[in-house]
């Protein structure tokens, strides 16, 4: 298990939201930092951590995106091939985000039209900075007792259930997953062990035919220690996790370094 850990921008500022409430008007905040992005980069770049992901919150086109722009810039300056970055990227502008140092791209509306995967979207963003810098954001709300996968700042749902064959499916695509469960996400109620029963079936059927699965990062709930040792145990060390306002660099109670150490 990895702890990665987060950098989410909303207006040119590190921010953390409750999942969900994030639309053109703003958003229900938990926690808005003072210092800049560059400053957590830093701040996971002494501390080792790899694989972090930074997410503008903004919708793309506007004033307020190149805002939370500039910022992740600042972050990937500093911290070149340590983190992820996401939100409204495409085939045209994914290259440039790895050229200023991105490790990887992070894609979620783009993948999806009219509630349907868009493989001809992947194949293009595969086509421009190749499969091993792309991480698929499957974030997932639950509706009618099954996950299904949201886009659009996490407000549409579209008609594509999150399942086991889904994650096969897709491996040609990309080289990791992020499934934020939004529904859980900056409540600090708990994560959703649910979702792991979807994870373990796919690692599972890899390993099965001598296979390894791709990476996966679950976000979304953790707030105790208590919960990061659970999800160990529910996964088998074999599911990747972020927190993010539980933190104590966004307000809350976690630091850094315990949680790298129960992720050992």
């Amino acid at each position: 298990m990895e702890f990665r850990p987060c950098i989410d921008i909303h207006n040119g500022k590190v921010k953390q939201i409750v999942g969900g409430t994030l639309n053109d008007s703003g958003a229900k905040e938990n926690f808005v930092a003072e210092q800049d992005s560059g400053y957590f980069a830093r701040y996971y770049k002494d501390l080792g951590i790899r694989g972090g992901h930074i997410i503008m919150l903004n919708r793309a086109g506007t004033e307020e995106y190149e805002a939370s722009r500039e910022a992740a810039l600042k972050a990937l300056k500093a911290y070149p091939g340590g983190l992820q970055v996401g939100g409204g990227i495409n085939a045209e502008n994914a290259g440039s985000f790895i050229e200023a140092g991105a490790s990887h791209v992070i894609v979620t509306s783009y993948a999806f039209s009219e509630g349907r995967i868009n493989y001809e979207n992947l194949e293009k963003l595969v086509a421009a900075v190749r499969r091993e810098h792309v991480v698929l954001d499957l974030s997932c709300r639950k509706k009618g007792g099954d996950y299904y996968i949201v886009t659009d700042r996490w407000q549409k749902f579209t008609r594509t259930k999150l399942s086991a064959g889904l994650l096969t499916k897709l491996e040609k695509y990309c080289s990791e997953y992020l499934i934020h469960a939004v529904d859980v996400e900056g409540k600090a109620a708990g994560p959703d062990e649910a979702l792991f029963s979807i994870f373990r079936e796919y690692i599972d059927a890899a390993e099965k035919k001598g296979g390894a699965a791709l990476p996966v990062t679950y976000a979304g709930g953790i707030h105790t220690y208590k919960d990061i040792r659970e999800l160990k145990k529910v996964s088998g060390g074999r599911v990747n996790i972020t927190v993010g306002s539980a933190l104590d660099l966004f307000g809350g109670k976690l630091s850094c370094g315990k949680i790298l150490e129960i992720c050992k």
